[in-house]
């Protein structure tokens, strides 16, 4: 009883209660799970989406960010290939990084050197920087 209301009230960390049902519904199976806890599922009856494909979810573990979902998997959401990461793995080049989310908004988010919003000392001034005045003019 207590896990259902937990999933009703804090639903942003889980499926939505009409997700769930309409996983059950459409007799969707689960597919596999990335490196980030997100789990994948595919519709289990054949040919029920808008284009005569199976429909897939992904259902995020914790915040919902459309970019935490790796390459792979989302070519799979997008069916561009039919088999899923964990049957057909894609090959990782040595020259490709790790995949990470959108960190914008968070204390890890990209802040060049000038920036107002770099932690640390102020922006640096070259020594042949003159600011501009009205009265210069």
């Amino acid at each position: 009883m207590f896990g259902f209301i937990k999933r009703a009230v804090l639903w942003w960390h889980y499926a939505t209660l009409g997700t769930s049902l309409t996983l059950r519904n459409r007799k969707a199976r689960f597919v596999g799970e990335d490196q980030q806890g997100n789990k994948y599922y595919e519709e289990g009856a054949e040919g029920s989406g808008p284009s005569g494909r199976k429909r897939r979810w992904v259902i995020y573990h914790g915040f919902a960010e459309a970019s935490r979902v790796p390459a792979d998997w989302h070519g799979w959401l997008h069916h561009i290939w039919e088999e899923p990461p964990t049957v057909a793995p894609l090959p990782i080049k040595k020259f490709e990084r790790q995949h990470l989310p959108n960190m914008t908004g968070t204390p890890l988010a990209y802040r060049p050197k000038g920036s107002l919003t770099r932690i640390g000392s102020g922006a640096e001034v070259n020594e042949d920087y003159e600011a501009w005045t009205p009265e210069s003019v």
